[in-house]
Protein backbone atom coordinates (compact mmCIF):
# COMPACT_ATOMS: atom_id res chain seq x y z
CA UNK A 1 0.00 0.00 0.00
CA UNK A 2 1.56 3.30 -1.09
CA UNK A 3 1.28 6.17 1.35
CA UNK A 4 0.17 9.54 -0.07
CA UNK A 5 3.14 11.26 1.53
CA UNK A 6 6.74 10.67 2.49
CA UNK A 7 7.50 10.97 6.18
CA UNK A 8 10.86 12.57 5.36
CA UNK A 9 9.02 15.48 3.77
CA UNK A 10 7.61 16.13 7.23
CA UNK A 11 10.79 15.40 9.19
CA UNK A 12 13.47 17.08 7.02
CA UNK A 13 16.91 15.65 6.46
CA UNK A 14 18.37 17.50 9.44
CA UNK A 15 21.13 15.62 11.28
CA UNK A 16 20.14 17.34 14.54
CA UNK A 17 16.51 16.22 14.39
CA UNK A 18 14.62 12.99 14.80
CA UNK A 19 14.11 11.32 11.42
CA UNK A 20 11.30 8.81 11.49
CA UNK A 21 11.43 6.32 8.60
CA UNK A 22 9.49 7.08 5.44
CA UNK A 23 6.40 5.08 4.57
CA UNK A 24 6.93 3.18 1.35
CA UNK A 25 5.05 0.42 -0.47
CA UNK A 26 4.38 -2.17 2.19
CA UNK A 27 5.92 -2.02 5.66
CA UNK A 28 9.66 -1.57 5.89
CA UNK A 29 11.65 -3.13 8.70
CA UNK A 30 12.19 0.31 10.24
CA UNK A 31 8.48 1.15 10.15
CA UNK A 32 7.60 -2.17 11.75
CA UNK A 33 10.26 -1.72 14.43
CA UNK A 34 8.96 1.75 15.33
CA UNK A 35 5.37 0.50 15.49
CA UNK A 36 6.30 -2.50 17.62
CA UNK A 37 8.42 -0.55 20.09
CA UNK A 38 5.87 2.26 20.40
CA UNK A 39 2.89 -0.06 20.82
CA UNK A 40 4.32 -1.56 24.02
CA UNK A 41 6.67 1.04 25.52
CA UNK A 42 5.48 4.51 24.50
CA UNK A 43 3.89 5.35 27.85
CA UNK A 44 7.14 4.93 29.82
CA UNK A 45 9.93 4.53 27.20
CA UNK A 46 10.82 1.13 28.65
CA UNK A 47 14.04 -0.57 27.56
CA UNK A 48 13.75 -3.57 25.25
CA UNK A 49 16.58 -6.08 24.79
CA UNK A 50 17.78 -5.82 21.21
CA UNK A 51 17.30 -9.58 20.81
CA UNK A 52 13.60 -9.21 21.70
CA UNK A 53 13.12 -6.51 19.03
CA UNK A 54 14.86 -8.76 16.49
CA UNK A 55 12.62 -11.68 17.52
CA UNK A 56 9.46 -9.57 17.09
CA UNK A 57 10.61 -8.44 13.66
CA UNK A 58 11.43 -12.01 12.65
CA UNK A 59 7.91 -13.05 13.67
CA UNK A 60 6.66 -10.28 11.37
CA UNK A 61 8.59 -11.78 8.45
CA UNK A 62 11.78 -9.68 8.62
CA UNK A 63 15.07 -11.53 8.35
CA UNK A 64 17.58 -11.45 11.20
CA UNK A 65 20.11 -9.33 9.31
CA UNK A 66 17.49 -6.86 8.08
CA UNK A 67 16.08 -6.58 11.60
CA UNK A 68 19.45 -5.72 13.09
CA UNK A 69 20.13 -3.23 10.31
CA UNK A 70 16.78 -1.56 10.97
CA UNK A 71 17.58 -1.15 14.66
CA UNK A 72 20.98 0.31 13.84
CA UNK A 73 19.49 2.80 11.40
CA UNK A 74 16.83 3.89 13.87
CA UNK A 75 19.60 4.51 16.38
CA UNK A 76 21.45 6.69 13.84
CA UNK A 77 18.21 8.56 13.09
CA UNK A 78 17.85 9.33 16.82
CA UNK A 79 14.59 7.41 17.01
CA UNK A 80 16.16 4.89 19.42
CA UNK A 81 18.81 5.24 22.08
CA UNK A 82 20.90 2.37 23.40
CA UNK A 83 22.22 0.93 26.65
CA UNK A 84 24.69 -1.91 27.10
CA UNK A 85 25.26 -4.32 29.99
CA UNK A 86 28.12 -6.69 29.23
CA UNK A 87 27.44 -8.35 25.88
CA UNK A 88 23.76 -7.45 25.89
CA UNK A 89 22.34 -4.24 24.43
CA UNK A 90 18.92 -2.69 24.91
CA UNK A 91 17.06 0.07 23.12
CA UNK A 92 14.26 2.50 23.88
CA UNK A 93 12.61 5.45 22.16
CA UNK A 94 14.36 8.78 22.49
CA UNK A 95 12.44 11.53 24.24
CA UNK A 96 11.96 13.42 20.98
CA UNK A 97 10.77 10.36 19.05
CA UNK A 98 8.39 9.40 21.86
CA UNK A 99 6.87 12.88 21.80
CA UNK A 100 6.39 12.74 18.02
CA UNK A 101 4.90 9.26 18.17
CA UNK A 102 2.64 10.15 21.08
CA UNK A 103 1.24 13.11 19.16
CA UNK A 104 0.83 10.95 16.07
CA UNK A 105 -0.87 8.21 18.05
CA UNK A 106 -3.34 10.68 19.54
CA UNK A 107 -4.10 11.99 16.05
CA UNK A 108 -4.81 8.46 14.81
CA UNK A 109 -6.87 7.44 17.84
CA UNK A 110 -9.03 10.59 17.74
CA UNK A 111 -9.74 10.17 14.04
CA UNK A 112 -13.43 9.76 13.14
CA UNK A 113 -14.63 10.98 16.55
CA UNK A 114 -15.38 14.62 15.72
CA UNK A 115 -19.09 15.35 16.34
CA UNK A 116 -19.33 18.97 15.20
CA UNK A 117 -21.19 19.76 11.96
CA UNK A 118 -19.23 21.46 9.19
CA UNK A 119 -19.63 25.25 8.95
CA UNK A 120 -19.40 25.30 5.15
CA UNK A 121 -16.09 27.19 5.03
CA UNK A 122 -12.88 26.02 3.35
CA UNK A 123 -9.35 26.96 4.35
CA UNK A 124 -7.23 27.71 1.30
CA UNK A 125 -3.45 28.00 1.05
CA UNK A 126 -1.85 29.43 -2.06
CA UNK A 127 1.92 29.52 -2.46
CA UNK A 128 4.68 30.35 -4.88
CA UNK A 129 8.33 29.25 -4.75
CA UNK A 130 11.36 30.23 -6.82
CA UNK A 131 11.77 27.85 -9.75
CA UNK A 132 15.01 26.38 -8.41
CA UNK A 133 13.46 25.43 -5.03
CA UNK A 134 11.69 22.27 -6.15
CA UNK A 135 12.76 20.35 -3.07
CA UNK A 136 11.20 22.90 -0.72
CA UNK A 137 8.05 23.01 -2.81
CA UNK A 138 7.80 19.23 -2.58
CA UNK A 139 8.38 19.36 1.19
CA UNK A 140 5.63 21.98 1.62
CA UNK A 141 3.21 19.81 -0.35
CA UNK A 142 4.04 16.91 1.95
CA UNK A 143 3.41 19.12 4.96
CA UNK A 144 0.08 20.28 3.58
CA UNK A 145 -1.01 16.70 2.84
CA UNK A 146 -0.11 15.65 6.37
CA UNK A 147 -2.03 18.65 7.76
CA UNK A 148 -5.22 17.59 5.99
CA UNK A 149 -5.04 19.67 2.80
CA UNK A 150 -5.36 18.49 -0.79
CA UNK A 151 -4.48 20.21 -4.09
CA UNK A 152 -7.51 21.80 -5.74
CA UNK A 153 -5.03 23.21 -8.27
CA UNK A 154 -1.25 22.95 -8.40
CA UNK A 155 -0.48 25.75 -5.93
CA UNK A 156 -3.91 26.11 -4.31
CA UNK A 157 -4.56 23.62 -1.52
CA UNK A 158 -7.79 23.28 0.44
CA UNK A 159 -9.01 21.90 3.76
CA UNK A 160 -12.52 21.85 5.25
CA UNK A 161 -11.11 22.67 8.70
CA UNK A 162 -10.31 26.00 10.29
CA UNK A 163 -6.53 26.36 10.74
CA UNK A 164 -5.54 24.96 14.12
CA UNK A 165 -2.34 25.84 16.05
CA UNK A 166 -0.39 22.97 14.48
CA UNK A 167 -1.26 24.13 10.96
CA UNK A 168 -0.27 27.70 11.79
CA UNK A 169 2.97 26.58 13.45
CA UNK A 170 4.04 24.33 10.57
CA UNK A 171 3.19 26.84 7.84
CA UNK A 172 4.71 29.76 9.75
CA UNK A 173 8.02 27.87 9.64
CA UNK A 174 8.04 28.27 5.83
CA UNK A 175 10.32 31.22 5.19
CA UNK A 176 11.00 30.93 1.47
CA UNK A 177 8.70 32.06 -1.33
CA UNK A 178 5.26 33.55 -0.69
CA UNK A 179 2.10 32.14 0.84
CA UNK A 180 -1.47 33.25 1.49
CA UNK A 181 -4.05 31.57 3.71
CA UNK A 182 -7.74 32.49 3.76
CA UNK A 183 -11.17 31.07 4.65
CA UNK A 184 -14.04 31.15 2.18
CA UNK A 185 -17.23 29.49 0.99
CA UNK A 186 -17.51 28.06 -2.49
CA UNK A 187 -19.76 29.78 -5.02
CA UNK A 188 -21.13 27.30 -7.56
CA UNK A 189 -20.85 28.33 -11.19
CA UNK A 190 -23.32 27.10 -13.78
CA UNK A 191 -20.62 25.80 -16.08
CA UNK A 192 -19.03 22.40 -16.79
CA UNK A 193 -15.74 23.96 -15.70
CA UNK A 194 -17.03 24.40 -12.13
CA UNK A 195 -15.00 22.35 -9.64
CA UNK A 196 -16.15 21.64 -6.11
CA UNK A 197 -13.31 21.76 -3.53
CA UNK A 198 -14.24 18.25 -2.37
CA UNK A 199 -13.01 17.06 -5.78
CA UNK A 200 -9.47 17.70 -4.55
CA UNK A 201 -9.87 14.28 -2.91
CA UNK A 202 -10.51 11.07 -4.83
CA UNK A 203 -13.53 10.18 -2.75
CA UNK A 204 -14.26 6.96 -4.64
CA UNK A 205 -10.69 5.73 -4.14
CA UNK A 206 -10.84 6.55 -0.43
CA UNK A 207 -14.10 4.59 -0.13
CA UNK A 208 -12.44 1.58 -1.79
CA UNK A 209 -9.60 1.75 0.72
CA UNK A 210 -12.08 1.79 3.59
CA UNK A 211 -14.02 -1.13 2.11
CA UNK A 212 -10.85 -3.18 1.63
CA UNK A 213 -9.82 -2.47 5.23
CA UNK A 214 -13.20 -3.57 6.59
CA UNK A 215 -13.23 -6.73 4.44
CA UNK A 216 -9.75 -7.61 5.66
CA UNK A 217 -10.34 -7.17 9.40
CA UNK A 218 -14.05 -7.58 10.15
CA UNK A 219 -13.98 -11.41 9.77
CA UNK A 220 -11.37 -11.63 12.56
CA UNK A 221 -13.66 -10.10 15.21
CA UNK A 222 -15.45 -13.36 16.22
CA UNK A 223 -12.09 -15.11 16.71
CA UNK A 224 -10.80 -12.23 18.82
CA UNK A 225 -13.95 -12.30 20.93
CA UNK A 226 -13.49 -16.04 21.47
CA UNK A 227 -9.86 -15.58 22.55
CA UNK A 228 -8.63 -17.58 19.56
CA UNK A 229 -5.92 -15.11 18.50
CA UNK A 230 -2.87 -15.12 20.78
CA UNK A 231 0.91 -15.06 20.92
CA UNK A 232 2.84 -13.89 17.87
CA UNK A 233 -0.36 -13.85 15.81
CA UNK A 234 -1.90 -11.26 18.15
CA UNK A 235 1.16 -9.01 17.94
CA UNK A 236 1.34 -9.36 14.17
CA UNK A 237 -2.35 -8.55 13.64
CA UNK A 238 -2.22 -5.58 15.99
CA UNK A 239 0.83 -4.19 14.19
CA UNK A 240 -0.66 -4.75 10.74
CA UNK A 241 -3.98 -3.07 11.54
CA UNK A 242 -2.22 -0.02 13.00
CA UNK A 243 -0.04 0.19 9.90
CA UNK A 244 -3.14 0.12 7.69
CA UNK A 245 -5.45 2.35 9.72
CA UNK A 246 -2.98 5.18 10.27
CA UNK A 247 -3.21 6.03 6.56
CA UNK A 248 -6.85 7.11 6.83
CA UNK A 249 -6.42 10.44 8.66
CA UNK A 250 -4.21 11.53 5.75
CA UNK A 251 -6.31 10.40 2.81
CA UNK A 252 -9.61 11.31 4.53
CA UNK A 253 -8.93 14.19 6.96
CA UNK A 254 -12.47 13.82 8.37
CA UNK A 255 -13.97 15.30 5.23
CA UNK A 256 -17.42 16.80 5.97
CA UNK A 257 -19.93 13.99 6.20
CA UNK A 258 -22.42 16.37 4.58
CA UNK A 259 -20.38 16.12 1.36
CA UNK A 260 -19.78 12.37 1.46
CA UNK A 261 -21.83 9.66 -0.26
CA UNK A 262 -24.47 7.88 1.80
CA UNK A 263 -23.17 5.17 4.16
CA UNK A 264 -19.66 6.63 4.18
CA UNK A 265 -17.59 3.81 5.78
CA UNK A 266 -15.33 5.95 8.01
CA UNK A 267 -17.22 5.18 11.23
CA UNK A 268 -17.35 1.43 10.54
CA UNK A 269 -13.62 1.35 9.78
CA UNK A 270 -12.94 2.99 13.14
CA UNK A 271 -15.18 0.49 14.94
CA UNK A 272 -13.29 -2.40 13.38
CA UNK A 273 -9.91 -0.84 14.16
CA UNK A 274 -10.77 -0.26 17.83
CA UNK A 275 -12.23 -3.76 18.20
CA UNK A 276 -9.13 -5.45 16.77
CA UNK A 277 -6.45 -3.20 18.27
CA UNK A 278 -7.94 -3.11 21.76
CA UNK A 279 -9.23 -6.66 21.62
CA UNK A 280 -5.74 -8.03 21.00
CA UNK A 281 -3.97 -5.81 23.55
CA UNK A 282 -3.86 -8.38 26.37
CA UNK A 283 -2.58 -11.41 24.40
CA UNK A 284 -0.12 -9.26 22.46
CA UNK A 285 1.21 -7.72 25.67
CA UNK A 286 1.67 -11.16 27.19
CA UNK A 287 3.67 -12.33 24.18
CA UNK A 288 5.95 -9.28 24.15
CA UNK A 289 6.57 -9.67 27.88
CA UNK A 290 7.48 -13.31 27.31
CA UNK A 291 10.11 -12.34 24.74
CA UNK A 292 11.52 -9.56 26.93
CA UNK A 293 11.84 -12.02 29.82
CA UNK A 294 13.49 -14.61 27.58
CA UNK A 295 16.16 -12.20 26.31
CA UNK A 296 16.54 -9.88 29.32
CA UNK A 297 16.99 -9.90 33.07
CA UNK A 298 13.56 -8.50 34.02
CA UNK A 299 10.08 -10.06 33.95
CA UNK A 300 8.94 -7.37 31.52
CA UNK A 301 6.21 -5.93 33.74
CA UNK A 302 7.01 -2.45 32.42
CA UNK A 303 5.81 -3.59 28.98
CA UNK A 304 2.21 -2.52 28.49
CA UNK A 305 -0.01 -2.41 25.42
CA UNK A 306 -1.89 0.87 25.30
CA UNK A 307 -5.51 1.13 24.23
CA UNK A 308 -6.97 3.51 21.65
CA UNK A 309 -8.54 5.51 24.51
CA UNK A 310 -5.13 5.92 26.16
CA UNK A 311 -3.61 6.95 22.84
CA UNK A 312 -6.32 9.57 22.33
CA UNK A 313 -5.69 11.02 25.79
CA UNK A 314 -1.90 11.00 25.46
CA UNK A 315 0.16 14.03 26.29
CA UNK A 316 3.81 14.57 25.43
CA UNK A 317 5.86 11.55 26.45
CA UNK A 318 8.15 11.88 29.45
Amino acid sequence: MVSPYDIEEIFPNDPASVRLPRHQAGSTAQNLAVTLVADYTLHNRAWLPSASIVALLEEAGIGNGAARTAISRLFRRRVLESSRAGRHSSYRLTTAAAADLSAGGAWIARFATRPEPWDGYWTLVSFSFPQDERGRRRALRGQLRWLGFAPLYDALWVSPDAPNPIVKERLTATTLGTMTMFRARQVDLATPANRNPIDAWDVAAVARRYDAFIRRWDPMLPRIGAGAVSGAAAVRARTEIMDAYRQFPVIDPELPIELMPADWPRARAREVFVAVYDGLAAPAQEHVRTLVTRFGDSPGREIRAHSTAEMADARDAA
